[in-house]
């Protein structure tokens, strides 16, 4: 009787836990869905009023990124960067807790970024709306600090859901995103319910999204030799993630490390994008969402004519944009070297296949840039088709394994470690976690080094005494 009781007293309190959390995320999911579309609708009309503009609106771009970091921080400094970063910032530091005035200026200066050409996304700003806006809820309501965490999270997944327009690939990106290696499965439930909620609020206002589904025009077929091309090219698309990462990383500190005002940087960074876009053309301003679509093409006049060294521009374009001030998202810039240099790739090998490899690199760098190799395959199989999920599970995680340690989000939490062979500290940012050799892995490259320096003596004393 007892174990019945205890049995039953368990299944009562699951219960109600559910139907709590199905309440509570249905209604966040709602809220968000209506802020976000707001959000996304003033790009699009942003983006349709740039031709009003007497010259080019990318000579805006000195002045609009001066102005964006005067906003950002005179009244929120939080809203800072592409988005993402302060959240994920926010949920470990600070148990959700995020300023309000975090949403209206992060909206106003994506806005503005993108409608002067920034080279930025929209997902950062909509992961840091939605739980920008889930914080404030918890706040008003006095929740606890681990519901009102909880509840933040499923805003960054609702926030995701309803800027990708894949509700279950942007719930749980908004879930792996946080710690590298780690899935919280007590914020699953949640946050597909927000993420749901959020993306249909946001098709219901009439939000319109681009899927990309390649099994109408190409065949896709299992077969052994593409399936090898898949894994070279998920070490492809780890190297370029690994680029990616890079140079956004070194090239904000470079620019922070720089002894001249915030303002005075954000005009020559504006100043050299003017003249950057003056040499190479306005293909890499903005979302860049029509090059992305070049490079999915099954049109090879369009596929083909995508100069090679795309994705490398824009990373410096994303790079320079974000580094001095300009206020926007990563993950969209990230699908856009994602896409292309996959296209490239496809190229190279002189594949048949080139949509396919352009899908892959648009999912596989995600993967790679932003540790979440589940969130990535998922969104391929809602964007592409499902006939693309077994070559995309497996170039996505090769790239995530490649990437190695590091992450266009310096506030992840290390969780696991990519390799037996490498010690990390769990638990830390992976900004400032140091990546060692284990003992015994070092001790055994080192004996490795050591035999093949003696190789190398011996064959030289060899050739001198046959010289003698």
């Amino acid at each position: 009787m007892c174990m019945i009781t205890k049995h039953a007293t368990e299944q009562t309190a699951i219960f109600f836990s559910v139907i709590k959390w199905v309440f509570l995320s249905s209604i966040i999911g709602v809220l968000i869905g209506v802020v976000v579309s707001i959000f996304l609708k003033t790009i699009e009309l942003a983006e349709l009023h740039q031709s009003d503009v007497p010259f080019h609106y990318y000579f805006l771009l000195p002045i609009v990124l001066v102005f964006t970091v005067w906003l950002v921080k005179t009244f929120a400094p939080n809203a800072e960067g592409h988005g993402t970063e302060k959240v994920i910032e926010a949920v470990h530091k600070r148990d959700g807790k995020i300023d309000i005035a975090v949403i209206p200026v992060k909206l106003f200066a994506t806005v503005l970024t993108l409608f002067a050409g920034g080279s930025v996304g929209k997902e950062g700003p909509g992961a840091q709306i939605g739980a920008g806006t889930a914080s404030f809820i918890a706040t008003s309501l006095k929740f606890r600090k681990g519901d009102r965490k909880k509840l933040v999270i499923c805003g960054i997944s609702a926030g995701f859901a309803s800027v990708f327009g894949t509700p279950i690939a942007g719930a749980i990106f908004g879930v792996e995103v946080l710690i590298i290696g780690v899935i919280m499965y007590d914020v699953l439930l949640p946050s597909f319910i927000a993420g749901f909620a959020a993306f249909t609020t946001t098709q219901f206002l009439g939000v319109e999204y681009t899927y990309f589904d390649v099994r109408f025009y190409q065949s896709i077929a299992l077969d052994i030799p593409l399936i090898l091309q898949v894994i070279v090219a998920g070490i492809f698309f780890g190297v370029v993630s690994d680029i990616l990462v890079t140079t956004l990383s070194v090239s904000s500190k470079k620019i922070k490390s720089l002894a001249y005002s915030p303002y005075t940087k954000a005009f020559v960074g504006g100043a050299v994008l003017v003249i950057l876009t003056l040499i190479f053309g306005e293909r890499f301003l903005g979302l860049g969402m029509e090059t992305i679509q070049d490079a999915l093409s099954p049109n090879s006049e369009l596929s083909n004519g995508l100069p090679w060294y795309t994705f490398l521009l824009k990373t410096i374009f994303t790079s320079i944009t974000l580094g001095v001030g300009g206020s926007g998202g990563i993950i969209t810039p990230v699908f856009y070297v994602g896409a292309t240099s996959g296209n490239l790739f496809g190229h190279i090998i002189g594949s048949e296949h080139i949509a396919l490899f352009a899908a892959l690199g648009f999912v596989s760098v995600l993967s790679g840039a932003a540790n979440a190799p589940i969130a990535a395959t998922i969104m391929a199989v809602e964007l592409f088709g499902l006939e693309i999920a077994h070559y995309a599970a497996l170039s996505a995680v090769i790239s995530f394994l490649l990437t190695g340690h590091k992450s266009v989000f310096n506030s992840q939490k290390l969780g696991m470690s990519k390799s037996a062979a490498l010690n990390v500290h769990m638990g830390e940012d992976i900004d400032s976690t140091d990546v060692e050799l284990e003992d015994k892995e070092a001790t055994r490259l080192k004996s490795m080094q050591e035999r093949l320096q003696k190789k190398a003596e011996e064959l030289y004393a060899k050739k001198n005494a046959r010289k003698k």
